[in-house]
């Protein structure tokens, strides 16, 4: 289902104040973020706006990809409305942090170390960094990269990843995806590094994606999940039981068609499996 944009302004839902732990009872202890939202009617999500598939802005101007839908199911599985609220690699912790949002589904690797200010879900997605290169470039892996400009976005793991690939390369990193883009596009880096799904998005999203090539395999793991504020098992356990019964139930396989199938121009084979709780 697409949602329309919401305003990163909002007016109503947050002008009523959401925490950033939760509200506290009568008793001390924190409200849950699940009874938070149920009793507020919206579940509120930090998604991207510029990442095909995943999320980004469609031609009737409304948000629309991949991980929407699957917040959509979640928030059906609650029984509340979706309000989408823009994030990028690096505004997407501090807004969850701050209780901007309610959970994060925006391109984002589970990593050890942000579980220090946030927790994450099961894995959604599975993905693997690589590079985009101008047809032809005489750029063909990361060991190509030595002494050469590379793009990649503030606050992604890309940034860390690329720089322990290959020490000698120059990392230079945007505010996203797109203009790390247009930076390749004039000329200004020798290649985009990200995890190879969103290179599917930015090349063939191009008015000309001939011109353009993923090259140099994989060269890391990236298990995508979906960040919820700390020690707040009640609502985590509910997104991942939502994740998982999506997968069960055959809606999972039905999203990613729709997004990712042969049929689209963002076409990634399915290749892994869900990890299901028993």
């Amino acid at each position: 289902m697409l949602v329309a944009l919401a305003l990163t302004l909002a007016l109503g839902v947050f002008a009523c104040g959401n925490s950033k732990q939760g509200e506290k009872k009568a008793d001390g202890t924190q409200t849950s973020r699940l009874d938070e939202v149920k009793k507020r009617g919206v579940l509120v999500a930090g998604v991207k706006d510029a990442t095909p598939p995943f999320g980004f802005v469609d031609d009737s101007k409304q948000l629309a990809g991949f991980e929407i839908d699957l917040l959509q199911h979640i928030a059906n599985k609650l029984g509340v409305k979706l309000e989408l609220k823009p994030v990028t690699s690096s505004t997407r912790i501090p807004m969850l942090t701050q209780g901007s949002v309610d959970i994060i589904a925006a391109t984002m690797t589970h990593k050890q170390e942000r579980e220090s200010q946030i927790d994450f879900t099961i894995t959604y997605f599975m993905d693997g960094q690589s590079l985009l290169v101008k047809k032809g470039s005489p750029i063909k892996s990361v060991k190509d990269l030595t002494g050469k400009k590379v793009g990649t976005a503030k606050g992604s793991t890309s940034e860390k990843n690329v720089m322990a690939a290959n020490p000698k390369a120059q990392v230079l990193s945007f505010e996203d995806y797109p203009p790390a883009f247009l930076a390749l596009k004039q000329g200004k880096v020798v290649a985009v590094t990200t995890d190879a799904s969103i290179l599917v998005g930015l090349k063939n999203k191009d008015e000309n994606p001939q011109d353009w090539e993923i090259v140099g395999g994989t060269f890391s793991e990236e298990p995508y999940g979906m960040g919820v504020p700390q020690n707040d098992s009640k609502f985590r356990n509910f997104v991942n039981n939502a994740l998982i019964d999506m997968w069960r139930s055959g809606e999972y396989a039905k999203v990613y068609e729709k997004w990712m199938g042969p049929k689209t121009k963002y076409y990634i084979p399915l290749t892994w499996k869900m990890t299901l709780w028993p």
